[in-house]
């Protein structure tokens, strides 16, 4: 499953990956506007959250050969 995943995304260029930022912002945008005490979360919690989202990434980028 994840093979074929990986074949399809090596189809996408750089535009396409631009465009699928874009569509999680707005999305994001989207959810604030439903739900507007998701504003009111700390911004420890939202720095923590962003920290363990971009350790593998991070990780997978710079470190792992």
């Amino acid at each position: 499953m994840f093979g074929k995943m990986n074949a399809r995304i090596r189809k996408l260029d750089v535009f396409d990956i631009g465009l699928i930022k874009w569509s999680v912002f707005f999305t994001a945008i989207i959810i604030v506007k439903f739900f507007p005490q998701l504003l009111k979360i700390d911004y420890a919690v939202l720095f923590i959250l962003m920290a363990l989202c971009a350790i593998r990434p991070f990780y997978a980028f710079w470190i792992k050969k």
